[in-house]
């Protein structure tokens, strides 16, 4: 690698939710919806794309505007929003980019001859007749595509969204949401060849206990096996499931991913998740033997500004896979080295001296107040990020996984900003290892190994952690 790669694997400006990644020739391309900083919805920006070389995932390049909001033709003031997007290669080799506009109820298809240029607008998919999937009535809601052109030639669309959709937003027909559903194309990647069908249910018989479909569906193959990855009703989880074919016949496989590590280990308990809770969407990528799961991660006190994350998977030797632990070094080659300055924002797991809260709408904006956050200064833009841990207050939690350390004396020290007045605790979770005050130094030593470093703050008011250095 160039260099260490880091959760969020963008630059600390970027806001990426929503990462499907996939492997195009010799090199990755992450495709997702794109936040603005501190906006008041979704998705506010167009889509663009960021791409690695495919045995380097720590050097990534931003592909530019792939596609903007205005380009479909029911949308040309560029009021809708888009929502999370997925790509294929089609058979005749050029890639179609599917995308759902907000809760408006109608999936677009857009082309391009590679990856990431421009791609055009191809049409809504719609049935042989020509209505739009959406605008029938009793139709399954369209939403959040996954797309698969398959081994032997099918194209298969997958969709579903779990909450009810007023039919005022989506021009006036009331439609289903039963789980998530399959749909079969045509060759020209756009027409409805079979009937859409709910393939798992949210609820009731077929369902998965505890695990239900929420949204997010991705698929992909791996030899004879088809791998469909969504998000459940918890919305804070991507799981997976698994079948002998595309159209049906999956088992539960379990958890991929969870923003505070929640099912790891049993945990049940959301007052114990060891980061900030909202939803999550992403799709497993297979470079070699390694899969990798991507995901997002929440930033400013709401669920309008994510940040793209991903992890390395461990595959059992039956297939399953083992659930990933939520790590500052997520695509990086192992742990990250034991010496260097590392930004704040890179931290793995936060909490306050109460435990964390939910960026749903159901934590009260007043309780969140006391918390700590990733945040920047300014508006959103386009370069020279400044991302750093907002709010630390008495009792405050920041934890970094994992680093690697030789055992040797070990200077650390902290850069921060504000009034507050106190120090931070540091710890490899297990034993204390330092005292530094805030803006200030100290040495310790551990035994070598693995570890992670946990910052507690104690102290009066508030502090901005900006970054820490170890040497």
């Amino acid at each position: 690698m160039k260099q260490q790669a880091v959760n969020p694997y963008l630059p600390s400006w970027e806001y990426i939710p929503d990462g499907e990644p996939h492997l195009f020739g010799d090199r990755v391309y992450v495709y997702g919806s794109h936040d603005k900083f501190n906006a008041p919805i979704f998705c506010v920006n167009d889509y663009v794309c960021w791409s690695a070389p495919a045995d380097d995932l720590s050097d990534w390049r931003n592909e530019g505007v792939i596609f903007r909001k205005n380009q479909d033709p029911k949308n040309k003031l560029g009021l809708r929003l888009l929502f999370a997007p997925d790509v294929c290669q089609g058979p005749d080799g050029r890639y179609y980019l599917y995308y759902a506009f907000d809760f408006m109820g109608i999936m677009g298809v857009a082309v391009c001859d590679t990856p990431a240029g421009q791609y055009e607008f191809l049409g809504h998919v719609h049935y042989k007749d020509g209505t739009i999937w959406g605008r029938r009535k009793g139709d399954q809601f369209p939403f959040d595509p996954g797309i698969l052109y398959d081994d032997d030639g099918r194209v298969w669309l997958y969709s579903g969204f779990y909450t009810p959709t007023p039919a005022i937003v989506t021009g006036g027909k009331k439609l289903r949401n039963d789980g998530g559903v399959v749909v079969e194309l045509e060759q020209d990647m756009v027409t409805i060849k079979t009937e859409p069908r709910v393939i798992f249910p949210k609820e009731g018989p077929g369902s998965f206990p505890n695990h239900e479909f929420f949204e997010a569906s991705s698929i992909r193959k791996d030899g004879d096996k088809y791998i469909f990855v969504y998000s459940s009703r918890h919305n804070h989880e991507l799981c997976y499931a698994v079948s002998d074919r595309p159209d049906g016949g999956f088992t539960f496989g379990g958890t991929l991913v969870d923003q505070g590590d929640m099912f790891l280990d049993g945990n049940q308990d959301e007052s114990k998740a060891l980061n900030y809770l909202g939803n999550t969407h992403g799709g497993m990528l297979k470079l070699g033997d390694q899969w990798y799961i991507f995901y997002h991660r929440q930033t400013n006190r709401h669920s309008y500004s994510r940040q793209a994350c991903a992890e390395k998977l461990t595959q059992n030797p039956d297939g399953s896979f083992r659930q990933a632990e939520v790590t500052s070094c997520g695509l990086n080659d192992g742990p990250l080295k034991g010496q260097g300055r590392y930004e704040a924002r890179i931290a793995c797991n936060l909490w306050s001296k109460t435990g964390v809260g939910r960026y749903d709408g159901s934590s009260p904006r007043k309780r969140l107040a006391a918390h700590p956050y990733f945040t920047q200064t300014g508006k959103d833009r386009e370069s020279d990020g400044d991302q750093y841990i907002a709010n630390m207050r008495d009792g405050a939690v920041a934890g970094f996984k994992y680093f690697a350390f030789d055992g040797s004396e070990t200077h650390i020290a902290v850069e921060t900003r504000g009034s507050g007045s106190g120090s931070f605790l540091v710890s490899d979770g297990k034993n204390a290892l330092a005292s530094v005050p805030a803006n200030g130094s100290a040495t310790f030593k551990t035994e070598p190994g693995t570890k992670p470093l946990y910052f507690t703050y104690t102290g009066d008011g508030a502090v901005d952690f900006i970054a820490f250095t170890i040497k």
